[in-house]
């Protein structure tokens, strides 16, 4: 059975379209945790659109689970990372235009500032895990970059709307499972996964982390975030 992680993104999403103080993504953590997740996630974006600095610290604080920080390899977000101490951070591409993270790291383009942010990183006692697309070039890129893990994009398969585009984005993914598993690297997935899709995730053995928020959060709104996360829990065994 993968571990659960949680993010909580969404429920500063309907905070920040009212701006006003509720509802708060702290407390969620302990609704979360409660649920029987085993992490958190959240992603400290540059325009600051959910979470906030303040969210970050506050939930750092109070999370007795495990803290996974997503962000952009840039210098302000690597400084925040090593004073707020997450216990592991996922470096995510960043556009300010889209509405959620669309692909998966360049890590090939990139691997230069990449290995950069990577050292600082762990030299400050952070494990890193890279998001990336499922594709060979990049899985070998994130092992030569010295990750201790990658979390592959599943987006692509989530977005199917046929059949058989489902199965061929599933066998790209089951190709860099099966890629990244011949290497050192700790194997997560996520992205757009829901209660109906993440069925076949859940059957490759080598993954072993799911990372989920979206669909929770949305089922959350009618049977309540508890209820959301054992769900989905269920699934998963």
């Amino acid at each position: 059975m993968p571990r659960l992680g949680v993010n909580i993104d969404h429920v500063a999403t309907v905070r920040q379209a009212r701006g006003v103080s509720y509802p708060d993504p702290v407390m969620a953590v302990g609704v979360v945790e409660l649920a029987g997740a085993d992490s958190i996630v959240c992603h400290l974006r540059e325009d600051r659109r959910h979470i906030l600095d303040r969210d970050l610290k506050l939930i750092k604080q109070v999370v007795q689970t495990r803290l996974n920080l997503e962000m952009a390899a840039t210098e302000e977000m690597v400084r925040i990372a090593l004073a707020t101490k997450p216990d592991v951070v996922t470096l995510v591409p960043e556009r300010r235009e889209e509405l959620t993270t669309e692909g998966g790291l360049d890590v090939t383009r990139w691997s230069k500032s990449l290995k950069k942010a990577v050292r600082r990183l762990q030299t400050g006692g952070i494990p890193v895990s890279l998001f990336i697309d499922p594709k060979r070039e990049q899985i070998k890129a994130s092992e030569d970059l010295g990750a201790d893990a990658i979390e592959i994009h599943t987006g692509q398969y989530s977005n199917a709307r046929t059949c058989t585009e489902a199965d061929q984005e599933l066998k790209k993914i089951l190709d860099a499972v099966a890629e990244a598993s011949r290497t050192h690297l700790q194997i997560a997935a996520g992205h757009g996964l829901n209660y109906v899709n993440v069925r076949r995730i859940v059957e490759i053995k080598e993954v072993e982390e799911l990372n989920i928020g979206h669909s929770i959060v949305a089922r959350a709104i009618f049977v309540g975030l508890d209820r959301a996360v054992r769900e989905m829990l269920a699934l998963l065994k």
